[in-house]
């Protein structure tokens, strides 16, 4: 992927270079055919090339206390998509550069590619896709671009949100749509996600379905984006799953835009991983059992003119161990974190998305005297002052 794109800007650019070295060109290419024929330019029209990027400098702040700025290209990612053979087929390529390009051990895909799949439309209203893909998780927090997100609440933050598998939609009705997936539950192998578990069978096809409602009511005014999750990951005497539940409502006015999700994951090993990694490895040396992560985010939107526009966004995520010692007496509550994203945007073209920002991120951490007394948690609190440039350039 990679190696394609760099490709694709030469073939883009090239009649720029041939304008001002016409002699040598006349004289190296005489006889050869070309890479893309005049004739199949057309194909051209219905496909997109697009660069996803969100830089800015980064100002950090920990505990009160500043501790650094750089600038970063927080996020980048270069797409392809588009339809093919009289529409009937289309396909999605996306990478992000700002990270690791490892091919994983169970999808042997990079880890840095999002998406790598090819649809095929059965009819106007179903449709059949395969390869790597966004899962169908529901919530309108994952369904944002990236570039749109300063900071992902917990869940979505620690989830493989890529994976491989198949895909089915059915537009039910100009109102209702559904998508059903069966998916690799993970990219990395059982030991590199939970460690070495003993009396453990690992499943054979360790495989997650999920159901997803898209939905739209009062006129468009009100929206769902609902899923349900399955992921097969072992068994011992019962069935070792994961139970994923995100519930995503948005309501828009002609000024104001909210969005609620609400999100539900029960563990029977600990997939998102945050009191796993709290316990030292001399304690417990895998992930432990029976995890439940329950998270609030709300996002607000409000255009003050075409220009300018103002959002805010908070977040809550509440982690349980349920299998530690003596529940019934300590509780099963093991961590809070809260989130507020304040941020300015201004657009300088109109009907354009190209914006630049201000924002803050703040994230507050607090422990119970479970944790504390235990594995030594520290209540704490993060912060970062961002000021930057979103821009999804469309280059076909």
């Amino acid at each position: 992927m990679r190696f394609i794109i760099p490709c694709v800007l030469v073939i883009m650019f090239m009649p720029k270079v041939t304008a001002q070295r016409q002699q040598q060109i006349d004289t190296t290419i005489h006889g050869m055919t070309p890479i893309i024929p005049v004739e199949r330019v057309e194909l051209l029209k219905k496909v997109d090339f697009i660069a996803h990027m969100q830089t800015s400098l980064n100002n950090y702040f920990g505990d009160g206390e500043y501790t650094g700025s750089k600038f970063e290209l927080n996020q980048f990612r270069l797409e392809i998509r588009g339809d093919v053979f009289e529409d009937k087929v289309y396909f999605r390529f996306r990478d992000r550069y700002t990270k690791e390009t490892e091919p994983q051990s169970v999808d042997n895909m990079s880890h840095s590619t999002d998406i790598a799949y090819i649809g095929y439309r059965i009819s106007p209203k179903t449709s059949i896709a395969i390869g790597k893909m966004s899962a169908a998780w529901g919530g309108y927090e994952f369904d944002l671009n990236p570039i749109d997100i300063y900071e992902y609440n917990d869940i979505v933050e620690s989830a493989d949100n890529f994976l491989t598998g198949l895909q089915f939609n059915w537009q039910v009705s100009s109102d209702h749509g559904l998508s059903f997936q069966i998916l690799n539950s993970r990219t990395r192998t059982f030991e590199e996600i939970y460690g070495e578990i003993p009396n453990m069978e690992r499943a054979k096809f360790p495989a997650a379905y999920v159901i997803d409602w898209q939905g739209k009511f009062l006129a468009g005014k009100f929206k769902t984006l609902w899923s349900f999750s399955v992921f097969q990951e072992a068994k011992t005497d019962k069935p070792v799953n994961m139970y994923y539940v995100a519930l995503g409502n948005q309501f828009t006015t002609e000024k104001l835009l909210i969005q609620y999700d609400f999100k539900w994951s029960r563990e029977d090993l600990d997939r998102t991983s945050i009191i796993s990694d709290l316990i030292p490895d001399d304690v417990i040396p895998h992930a432990v059992r029976n995890t439940d992560y329950v998270e609030h985010w709300v996002r607000l939107v409000y255009p003050i003119n075409k220009n300018w526009t103002v959002s805010a966004i908070g977040m809550v995520s509440d982690a349980y161990w349920r299998d530690r010692p003596n529940p019934e007496t300590t509780g099963t509550h093991f961590r809070t974190s809260w989130g507020i994203i304040p941020s300015i945007e201004f657009f300088p073209i109109k009907n354009y998305n190209l914006k630049f920002f201000g924002s803050y991120v703040g994230r507050f951490y607090r422990y119970n005297n479970y944790a504390k007394t235990n594995f030594n948690a520290v209540n704490t609190n993060t912060g970062r002052i961002m000021v930057g440039l979103i821009a999804p350039l469309l280059f076909l």
